[in-house]
């Protein structure tokens, strides 16, 4: 009845384990729900003085805000608030593969709409 006991809890530890691993991609809101900055509005989210850190990849804006990476908006000497597409594209050694970690949250936009 012991050896019973001790395989059960086991299995019911292993799998409440199982369930609270993380995702690592984030669900993106639909099309509508996106926010549409200019890039000046952008510049804003600098994440410095307790602002959110966005940063703008292929026309779309996403938050890197409680990233681990973006500590105080500035990752490997690179700022937050910017359009970042070619750093990303041609010089990151991770490319665009890590943005799913991040939530997309925005357009880039041209002029005022």
């Amino acid at each position: 009845m012991k050896k019973f006991l001790l395989i059960t809890i086991f299995f019911l530890v292993l799998g409440l384990t199982a369930c609270q691993t993380e995702e690592t991609e984030v669900p993106n809101p639909t099309e509508e729900e996106l926010v549409e900055l200019t890039i000046e509005e952008l510049s804003y989210y600098n994440g410095k003085d307790g602002k959110p850190a966005y940063i703008a990849v292929q026309g779309y804006i996403y938050d890197v805000t409680n990233s681990s990476l973006w500590q105080n908006g500035a990752h490997n000497g690179f700022d937050a608030g910017q359009d970042l597409t070619d750093i990303i594209i041609n010089q990151s050694p991770h490319g665009l593969s890590t943005l799913s970690r991040v939530p997309k949250i925005g357009i880039l936009v041209t002029g005022v709409q």
